[in-house]
């Protein structure tokens, strides 16, 4: 079914791109930053743990080369994003003034910055690193872009089907260096995997009337509220107990040491925590509390993430170095 906006909606977006705007500012939304930065940082600590797999110091020059093609091909596959939700972002308050809903940057100009991008990136990376590399990061942009993005106003199962891409920077970073997909590449694209149903159900949560509004289905939805809160809860649980065996998994298979894998626990029973926590919508999903419960989970796992990849940095292949 196809999503317009109405004349109003129209007019209020417009309204709210009177305050000033900066081409770079744009572009700084366009290929959203901050997810971006994280894509980065993840696919970074792929590279620095098979640097160490292959004895080699995680500092050397094609640290440089592997992060800067990954990180234009994730700012094009933002900006196709962008094109391709431009009207359904339209739709909703919390992104109305992006710069394609808003239309201070064109279809054709969104269009040509995002392919470019995701085309040279890849490019780079085949010829810079290897053609796994290059090839697993363009098949990434493709199924984030062609596949997961339209699935969004199609089913709930989106979320599922975005988890592999958003799941596949570190295993590229360590393919970088290695050259083939190896069982610990495999462990750290499983813990991105599993780490995003919490996270993106909380999202889902926060901003449901939103997404309801644009026709987008990010988090179950029904009639009966109760409804879509337990089956929210169900996933968000059942992934965030899955999380603590597939967070020591590195530690099996020798990427770390026993150090890590006693932080790994902690966090992951402390994500699990703040899931329980998020539980309780179920007793009243329409009062101001759950949409808190949820501000509490999403806060939580973006700090559990960082400080997971961290540990098991600072913990490769048994050193100890905190």
């Amino acid at each position: 079914m196809a999503i317009s906006a109405t004349s109003e909606q129209i007019v209020s977006a417009k309204a709210k791109t009177q305050k000033a705007h900066t081409l770079l500012s744009d572009y700084v939304v366009l290929f959203k930053l901050r997810v971006s930065v994280m894509v980065v940082i993840t696919a970074g600590a792929g590279f620095y743990l098979g640097s160490l797999r292959s004895g080699i110091s995680p500092f050397h020059a094609g640290l440089f080369e592997a992060l800067a093609g990954i990180t234009v091909v994730t700012l094009g596959s933002s900006a196709l994003n962008q094109a391709l939700e431009r009207k359904t972002d339209l739709l909703m308050r919390r992104t109305a003034d992006r710069p394609m809903a808003a239309g201070r940057i064109g279809l054709a100009h969104g269009l040509t910055v995002g392919f470019l991008a995701v085309f040279l990136g890849s490019l780079y990376l085949a010829i810079q690193t290897n053609v796994l590399t290059g090839t697993l990061t363009l098949l990434t942009a493709i199924a984030y872009v062609a596949i997961y993005t339209p699935l969004k106003r199609v089913t709930v199962i989106n979320t599922f089907i975005g988890a592999f891409p958003g799941a596949l920077p570190p295993l590229i970073g360590w393919t970088a260096v290695r050259g083939v997909i190896e069982w610990p590449a495999v462990a750290l694209f499983a813990i991105m995997f599993v780490w995003q149903f919490p996270h993106f159900m909380a999202i889902g949560w926060m901003y449901r009337d939103d997404y309801a509004a644009a026709g987008i289905r990010l988090t179950p939805t029904n009639s009966d509220i109760r409804w879509a809160a337990r089956s929210t809860v169900i996933q968000s649980l059942f992934y965030a107990v899955l999380m603590v065996p597939v967070a020591i998994w590195p530690t099996w298979l020798g990427t770390t040491g026993m150090p890590y894998a006693v932080i790994a626990t902690v966090l992951s029973l402390g994500y699990l925590y703040y899931t329980l926590r998020f539980a309780t919508i179920t007793r009243n999903p329409e009062s101001p509390e759950s949409r808190k419960l949820a501000v509490a989970l999403l806060r939580c796992s973006v700090i559990y993430l960082p400080l997971l990849l961290g540990a098991m940095m600072l913990n490769a292949q048994g050193r100890l170095l905190f």
